[in-house]
């Protein structure tokens, strides 16, 4: 007798859940050293969300966000988007350069060029690292291009994604992750979207019905 679709989803939000462990794991070690403080983790949430439905996932439409797309390719192609609440990307940006956090509430609040460097290198870390997670598990690489970073309201962001990458799938997997220091914590958002034939080599590759 075949599992239940359910039992099935179960046993699929099982192992990602386990991958993005694995990964923030590495990124926790990787922003210690960022920060030079040492950064607690927790066990990573995980689900798989229709497209439409992540702007559920910060407070609504009008939440300002740093969003960072990154477009993989190899045996794995889709995308990452990478979503973090200004208030927590501007912590973590002051503490990675060593200056006290600005109001992100200021009509005319924009990132400098250091800051949105910075972001964009702890992005690449958080990215990295699930990336590295999902190797491990699958044997399967993909290739991270360069990482388009855009603040601005969560629905705005996601219009423009859902414009270029639409027809990529109709769901993602969602991750996410929590990550504490002395000074309080950063919820990091990493939603994966690979392309339908993309997901069903991962599926298999990770012994998974398809």
């Amino acid at each position: 007798m075949s599992e239940s679709n359910e039992n099935i989803l179960t046993k699929h939000l099982d192992v990602f859940k386990e991958i993005g462990n694995i990964g923030a794991g590495h990124a926790a070690s990787a922003l210690a050293e960022i920060l030079n403080r040492r950064i607690t983790m927790s066990v990573p949430e995980a689900s798989v969300l229709p497209f439409s439905d992540i702007v559920d996932v910060l407070q609504g439409p009008e939440t300002l966000v740093a969003g960072v797309l990154i477009d993989i390719s190899g045996e794995l192609n889709g995308y990452i988007l990478l979503l973090l609440d200004m208030d927590d990307a501007m912590a973590m940006v002051s503490q990675a350069l060593q200056q006290p956090p600005r109001s992100t509430s200021d009509p005319d609040f924009e990132l400098d060029e250091m800051e949105k460097d910075t972001l964009l290198e702890i992005a690449n870390i958080l990215v990295g690292s699930f990336l590295s997670a999902i190797s491990s598990f699958s044997g399967l690489g993909s290739i991270p291009a360069v990482p388009q970073l855009s603040v601005d309201m969560l629905g705005a962001i996601l219009s423009i994604a859902m414009i270029e990458y639409g027809m990529i799938g109709d769901s993602a997997l969602f991750l996410k992750t929590q990550f504490g220091d002395l000074s309080g914590d950063i919820n990091g958002h990493f939603f994966l979207i690979p392309d339908y034939n993309s997901y069903k080599m991962l599926l298999n590759a990770l012994g998974l019905e398809g």
